[in-house]
């Protein structure tokens, strides 16, 4: 019988896993407002400036190679950082450094990987894509092990700060679903393997939001509703939040570079502001269950981690997420890499095995909420085994969303500034 999610991670648990603390951020967690003021197309710039420039057998935009679902990119192995040779052991007693989000890996699944592979795991975290980027093309810092999204992939290759992948080290990739063997942003899985999948949708407590709000015509309306004034939040993450405006209205490019649909996404952000006063803040997971707003912006990773946060003998089954059930909406993955600039690749490949092995995946989604894209892992077994409530299967990802989902691609350097100029001024009169 495959583990509960009370086995996982901890002995003490909630009815649906392990009690985790209280303090606990998750994955995309302490955003503050000063990182939000760093613009992403300072970030951009400084990656362009480390190295590269247009290259892949993609489209280009201003120099840039820019993946998406209808223009696949092969990238060109790296001259300047070879693939490490095969048949390499790792040396005992080394470091393996790792960048990741803040609580986006079991603490569990790193002590098991310390211990069977004989080495120590330094752990450093980031607060948002900004930061990490920022720290990653200054080189200097050694991180072996970096947990990207596939909108700065690109970025990242073409400034030469990734290390092509050996896949003698890698056999657990026969584990994850199959389009990811040669996924559009990184044809033939060359310098990049998926971490977790996740969903933007919304989520509320139905002891506070009394309307179903999944029987809307258009959900995302709520978030408009002035009924609804000082009570519900909105993601601090400028690309999710401005692109629900975008599929509020119909339109499904995300990444959108027309005029118009900018200047409508302004339009609707200043009147959403206006009336009903959201939160700004990616501590939902947390905020929501406490009871201090009903209704969010959430990404599924963090509805089903809300659970754990409820007040003690508060039930789950007050929690809900909707996400379109055609899947006509955002669907993401994140990712895992080599960086070029540690100094233990070989652990690197294989701790990035370890990761993809199935048990230790399922442990580690455990404590993090966020689905391993794994074929053992299904809907139906998530919620079969425990690991999520039977109100919050909505939240798991199924296979065939990517078919129809709408994902968040690199913005061109250009629009990138003039989004960023909308959230800032959005932001500013808060």
């Amino acid at each position: 019988m495959a583990p509960t999610r009370r086995d996982i991670e901890s002995s003490a648990a909630t009815p649906f896993g392990p009690t985790l603390p209280r303090h606990k951020l998750s994955r995309r967690t302490l955003l503050k407002a000063a990182m939000a003021g760093m613009a992403a197309p300072g970030v951009a710039t400084l990656l362009s400036a480390c190295g590269g420039g247009g290259n892949g057998t993609g489209p280009t935009a201003g120099g840039e190679t820019i993946p998406a679902p209808d223009n696949p990119v092969k990238w060109p192995l790296s001259e300047k950082n070879p693939i490490i040779e095969s048949g390499q052991k790792i040396k005992p007693g080394s470091t393996l450094r790792l960048y990741n989000y803040a609580d986006y890996l079991a603490p569990g699944v790193l002590k098991a990987f310390e211990k069977e592979f004989d080495v120590d795991i330094t752990l450093s975290t980031f607060n948002d894509a900004d930061e990490a980027l920022t720290k990653v093309a200054s080189g200097d810092l050694g991180f072996d092990v970096y947990f990207p999204s596939y909108d700065s992939l690109g970025r990242l290759i073409q400034a030469d700060l990734l290390r092509p992948l050996n896949h003698d080290y890698i056999p657990n990739m026969s584990n994850v679903w199959p389009d990811y063997l040669n996924p559009w942003y990184d044809q033939g899985w060359q310098y990049s393997v998926p971490y977790t999948v996740y969903s933007t949708g919304i989520g509320w407590r139905t002891d506070m939001i009394e309307e179903d709000i999944a029987a809307r015509d258009n959900p995302y309306d709520v978030f408009w509703d002035p009924q609804y004034r000082g009570k519900l939040a909105i993601l601090d993450d400028f690309h999710t939040a401005m692109s629900m405006v975008l599929l509020r209205n119909g339109i499904e490019d995300v990444n959108t570079t027309n005029s118009d649909d900018i200047a409508l996404m302004r339009d609707q952000l200043l009147e959403l502001r206006d009336k009903t006063r959201p939160r700004v803040t990616i501590s939902m997971y947390n905020d929501l269950p406490a009871g201090q707003y009903g209704l969010a912006q959430m990404w599924s990773g963090d509805a089903i981690n809300a659970p754990y946060y409820l007040p003690k003998g508060q039930s789950p089954d007050v929690l809900r997420y909707w996400f379109p059930s055609d899947g006509k909406g955002m669907v993401d993955n994140d990712l895992m890499a080599v960086l070029a600039q540690g100094q233990n690749p070989v652990a690197a490949h294989q701790f990035i095995n370890y990761m993809l092995d199935a048990k230790v995946a399922i442990k580690n989604f455990g404590f993090t909420g966020y689905q391993p894209p794994q074929k053992s892992v299904t809907a139906e077994s998530l919620v079969a085994d425990g690991l999520v409530p039977k109100n919050l299967a909505t939240a798991t990802v199924l296979q065939k969303f990517f078919d129809t989902a709408v994902p968040l691609l690199q913005l061109p350097a250009t629009t990138d500034t003039e989004w960023h100029q909308i959230w800032q001024e959005f932001k500013a009169g808060g």
